[in-house]
C-alpha cells in the first residue's frame, strides 16, 4: 500500500488511495516532540481491508524514526494502541 504525507508545519496527514477510494490520518504537531492523532477516515468501500491499520502503523513508524511521541485523541487510532503493547514506545495512551 503506498501511503503518501502532506505536512503544513503545525498540521498533516497520512493517506492512501486504495480502488479509487481516498483513507487518512490526520495530525497535528503539538512541538517537535509531540504529535496528535486526530483523526482516521476510511470510506465504507475500504472498511474491513486493512487500511486503517495500515495508515495506524505507518504513523507509528514514522514517529520511531522521526524520534516522537504520538498522542491518540482520535477513538480508532487510541484503539489500535491499545491493541498493539509493541507501539507503547511511541504512543502516549
Amino acid at each position: 500500500m503506498d501511503i503518501r504525507h502532506e505536512d503544513t508545519g503545525s498540521k498533516g496527514r497520512y493517506y492512501t488511495i486504495v480502488e479509487g477510494h481516498e483513507a487518512e490520518m490526520t495530525y497535528s504537531r503539538a512541538s517537535a516532540q509531540l504529535v496528535i492523532i486526530d483523526h482516521t477516515g476510511v470510506p465504507d468501500a475500504l472498511r474491513g481491508k486493512g487500511v486503517g491499520q495500515a495508515l495506524a502503523a505507518h504513523a507509528v513508524e514514522e514517529a520511531r524514526k522521526g524520534g516522537w511521541k504520538i498522542m491518540p485523541l482520535c477513538p480508532f487510532f487510541r484503539a489500535q494502541s491499545l491493541r498493539h503493547k509493541e507501539w507503547s514506545d511511541v504512543v502516549n495512551a
